[in-house]
């Protein structure tokens, strides 16, 4: 459960002393964001007109270290991330250099997307080079841990009471075998330093362009990763036709950088294809759960798209045939997207 309000702005004045302490001067703050976790952003404006931004995350429910230690690795491979001002901890509070206050969802158009795609692959480049050293592994127990969400919070949860008992049974059995082939897949890809939320969200429009954020969750994991999770967002879509073509741009970029894709092109397309529908399952897990959860019922809007997103993939390959099959009892149930 959220913080009660109360708490929220108890936290808020604990956070506007702390601010000022940490600055040794007297600042005004505004809200500046919040995000699918129980992390809030403030912007605090000083006597000389520029501003901070402080992340005020409740140390019950998120752990603030990673975020601080990824920052150093990433800004250490030339990534522009926030720096970081000051750190409480115990609190959970952290200080940071205000990237801007437009994130590229709010930019990007059918016009520009070619050059703001361009420049973020650049970007991704340098973040797939940065230290893997100490990263925690995206390994089998974390991709199956993320698959049972879909099962565990959308079906389970969201669709509880709307899916048959001879239909909520077969998915649970397709299931099994769709998560065995995209693990399988995941874990045969070569593996590198992964953002694990690179998406036009968490890029900043401002003096940095792209500044990136929400990198605190970063693992060692497969190459194909962040490049699907630019192209295939959780908030925007683009014709499939683009998206491949952006796909094949990161591919050569990266042959050109020598990181560890595929030689082939289309080998390259189907590990992004087999990792995204891993992440979009997940997704829809994840926004379920912080619907009924968290009481945050905005993002699980989105779930048509996800939707959208495994249908084109899962018609692409026979050996997708169970994905497709929990797709049409989805339908048939009335309840798919």
């Amino acid at each position: 459960m959220q913080p009660q309000t109360n708490q929220q702005d108890t936290r808020r004045l604990a956070l506007d002393q702390w601010v000022q302490t940490s600055l040794g001067e007297p600042v005004r703050g505004e809200v500046a964001s919040a995000d699918a976790s129980f992390r809030r952003y403030f912007r605090y404006y000083r006597p000389d007109g520029s501003s901070l931004i402080a992340m005020d995350a409740p140390p019950e429910h998120e752990n603030s270290a990673p975020f601080v230690a990824v920052a150093g690795r990433l800004a250490a491979a030339g990534v522009a991330v926030p720096q970081i001002i000051a750190t409480d901890l115990t609190q959970g509070f952290l200080l940071l250099s205000d990237l801007g206050r437009e994130t590229w969802l709010h930019v990007f158009d059918e016009h520009n997307a070619d050059a703001l795609f361009g420049r973020a692959l650049k970007v991704l480049l340098d973040i797939q080079n940065a230290d893997v050293s100490g990263l925690p592994d995206y390994d089998e127990a974390l991709l199956r841990r993320e698959l049972a969400l879909f099962p565990d919070w959308y079906l389970d949860r969201h669709l509880a009471g709307r899916l048959g008992h001879s239909a909520r049974a077969e998915l649970g059995r397709l299931l099994v075998q769709v998560d065995q082939q995209l693990v399988r897949a995941a874990l045969d890809q070569a593996q590198v330093f992964v953002h694990r939320d690179y998406m036009p969200r968490n890029l900043m429009e401002g003096p940095f362009s792209p500044g990136v954020l929400d990198f605190q969750d970063a693992v060692r994991g497969p190459v194909s990763y962040d490049a699907v999770s630019l192209f295939r967002d959780a908030f925007i879509s683009w014709p499939e036709a683009r998206v491949s073509g952006w796909l094949g741009d990161y591919w050569a970029m990266a042959r050109e950088r020598g990181l560890p894709v595929p030689d082939s092109r289309d080998r390259f397309l189907r590990d992004c294809d087999l990792m995204g529908a891993q992440r979009h399952l997940k997704i829809m897990g994840i926004f379920a759960r912080i619907t009924h959860r968290d009481g945050k019922p905005r993002y699980v809007t989105d779930t048509p798209r996800f939707a959208a997103y495994l249908d084109t993939v899962a018609a692409r390959y026979e050996e997708l045939a169970p994905l497709r099959r929990v797709l049409t009892i989805l339908t048939e149930e009335g309840v798919h997207g």
